[in-house]
């Protein structure tokens, strides 16, 4: 029988039960629901009858309080995230799988902006003081003026962020902290929620520009929940494939700038170092293109980036083919798959499909589809595309090469590379020397017969 006071707490998506199950209602979790006693929030009073309060004070939306200028730390790629820095007084969470280099990111970003005078501190809930110098001596950040602490009690790290200004502090992690107010383990719902509001409190009334890093579930996602992604100003995403080292830090969500801006950072021995040109990443230049591989010139964020598109289309060994795709969605590639069976003519019914986006970067833009169809195309045919052709354009379900946003970005940074033709919609930019398609019908026949211009 539950306690007075207390309810069921599912760990995984955060429902609140009044009685125990072994399955979670909300989200269908086994073994998920924990036993947490409920309490009053620090600091709250309880309601009264009769009480007088003062009400809420309106306010009109002009201010004549001039913004305060962002805090920027050095590291080109996050403050690009970040909207052009970090704002003072806002939270940020940043998540990402073991092992991406969370810690190192942010020990980078915590020492360049100390080097730059912002006062910083640094209170790991994982790691000792002594392996955070070990580590900042290996990338030779050792002398920059940054406080350490290793701390998880969370009353005791609000005591040390009162006691002295800071400009930037990082909280390593937040499921490592924990409350003497809620009975509840470090990195459950509760001491998670509740940890988070206590210092997103502390960051808006002192000004203190906070960073919270959040470790992931198996699905990718922030573990904990949601709630403290809407208490935070800005989520951040830090992405890596194992075996490949570049990262990528994705803003998901960002009250001072876009959400749609990527930061492109590459693992070395003396830690993480910007990429200024993410499209050297990607492609692959060394000889000539082989049969079956497409350039495609697309748009992450507010960068154009080029990215090749590999494509191998074998005989089926089986009865039911095989239908194999990375770095790109399934389902688009069956779309695709059906656009050019049942409008070009080409039958894939009966043959393995394998497709690839080289360098492990995942593109979701619709505007893949052109240069995922020319890779299948030029693999069933044994015909290679040009070596200096990038592909865009946007396929639909009539057959047609539908134009795309920021053509002519994509254009200007293909001819940047080198290249100097591009297979993309009709109309869709003059920086090169585009063969424009309106149908796919028509891309299909101009890689089959080597028609270009």
């Amino acid at each position: 029988m539950a306690r007075d006071g207390a309810v069921y707490v599912c760990q995984s998506c955060g429902a609140v039960q009044s009685k125990w199950a072994g399955q979670c209602p909300a989200c269908g979790a086994w073994n998920s629901l924990a036993e947490e006693v409920t309490s009053r929030p620090p600091g709250a009073l309880a309601p009264t009858r009769g009480s007088k309060t003062r009400g809420l004070a309106f306010e009109g939306l002009e201010s004549e309080t001039p913004e305060p200028p962002r805090i920027v730390t050095g590291v080109e790629e996050f403050d690009r995230v970040c909207g052009g820095g970090v704002v003072p007084g806002s939270a940020i969470l940043l998540g990402g799988d073991p092992g991406v280099g969370k810690s190192t990111l942010l020990l980078q970003v915590v020492a360049n902006a100390a080097a730059r005078g912002a006062s910083c501190a640094y209170i790991s809930g994982e790691e000792a003081v002594e392996q955070i110098r070990g580590r900042a001596a290996r990338m030779g950040l050792a002398q920059a003026p940054v406080k350490l602490a290793a701390e998880t009690a969370l009353r005791d790290i609000l005591d040390g962020l009162k006691k002295e200004k800071f400009d930037l502090v990082v909280i390593d992690s937040i499921q490592t902290l924990w409350s003497d107010v809620h009975e509840a383990g470090p990195g459950s719902v509760t001491q998670v929620r509740n940890c988070a509001a206590e210092l997103v409190r502390l960051a808006k009334k002192r000004g203190v520009a906070m960073i919270l890093v959040g470790h992931v579930t198996k699905d990718g996602q922030i573990a904990g929940p949601r709630v403290v992604e809407h208490m935070v100003d800005a989520v951040l995403a830090f992405e890596g494939e194992r075996g490949y080292p570049f990262r990528i830090l994705r803003g998901a969500k960002n009250r001072f700038g876009a959400t749609d801006e990527i930061g492109v950072f590459e693992m070395g021995d003396a830690g993480l170092s910007e990429v200024r040109n993410p499209s050297a990443l990607f492609l692959n230049d060394g000889g000539a293109r082989a049969a079956g591989a497409a350039v495609f010139a697309g748009i992450e964020g507010s960068r154009p980036v080029l990215v090749e598109f590999q494509a191998l289309v074998a005989p089926s060994a089986y009865g039911t083919p095989r239908r194999a795709v990375v770095g790109w969605d399934s389902g688009r590639l069956a779309m695709v798959l059906a656009v050019l069976e049942s409008r070009c003519g080409l039958a894939f019914g009966n043959r393995d499909i394998y497709l690839n986006v080289a360098g492990g970067l995942r593109i979701s833009e619709p505007a893949a589809d052109l240069a995922a169809a020319a890779a299948l195309v030029s693999s069933a045919l044994e015909e290679a595309l040009p070596q200096d052709c990038v592909v865009f354009g946007e396929v639909s379900l009539s057959g047609e090469v539908r134009s795309v946003g920021r053509a002519e970005s994509r254009l200007k940074e293909a001819a940047k590379l080198g290249f100097k033709q591009a297979l993309a919609p009709t109309g869709a930019g003059d920086a090169l020397k585009v063969t424009g398609v309106s149908r796919l019908a028509d891309a299909v026949r101009r890689i089959g017969e080597q028609q270009w211009g």
